[in-house]
């Protein structure tokens, strides 16, 4: 993490980003990286329902993997299920507090369910681990001017 908060340029940032996301996408077995490689594939595919059905038997054989409940609220993001995809995001943040990822999804998701506040103060959580995320762009100000400035979590 601290080598992204320390990236000199946005191109480094997204170099060791992708390395995170190589660790986070590394299921806890065999078992666990099929199905997690079969969900990604149909949700590439835009097969969403099976997709989620990989992702719900992901999620129900590794209860503690934080991103196989990412990934299922990944699916439900895109299906517009805003409410299904912060509750999966919010226990992935619980399992691992520094997936950006999931920190992002969190942020868009507070912000798509009107909640705007909440979603600004995460997506400034985000950018804290990593500045370069290209959702800063996304950033409001906030009507506390103290909160323009978070540096911790709620």
């Amino acid at each position: 993490m601290d080598l992204i908060e320390a990236a000199p340029s946005q191109t480094v940032a997204r170099d060791f980003t992708n390395e995170l996301w190589g660790i986070w996408a590394t299921a806890p077995d065999e078992t666990a990286q099929e199905i997690l490689e079969r969900g990604m594939n149909r949700r590439a595919s835009f097969d969403l329902t099976g997709a989620l059905s990989d992702f719900d038997t992901l999620v129900d054989y590794c209860p503690d993997y934080a991103e196989g409940y990412n990934q299922r609220a990944f699916v439900n993001f895109i299906r517009q299920d805003y409410d299904a995809a912060l509750k999966d995001l919010t226990k992935a943040v619980e399992l691992m507090p520094d997936h950006i990822g999931a920190i992002v999804g969190q942020a868009l998701a507070l912000i798509q369910l009107g909640r705007d506040r909440e979603g600004q103060i995460a997506l400034r959580r985000a950018l804290i681990l990593n500045p370069w995320l290209p959702e800063r762009n996304r950033v409001t100000p906030l009507p506390d001017e103290e909160e323009n400035d978070i540096k911790t979590d709620l």
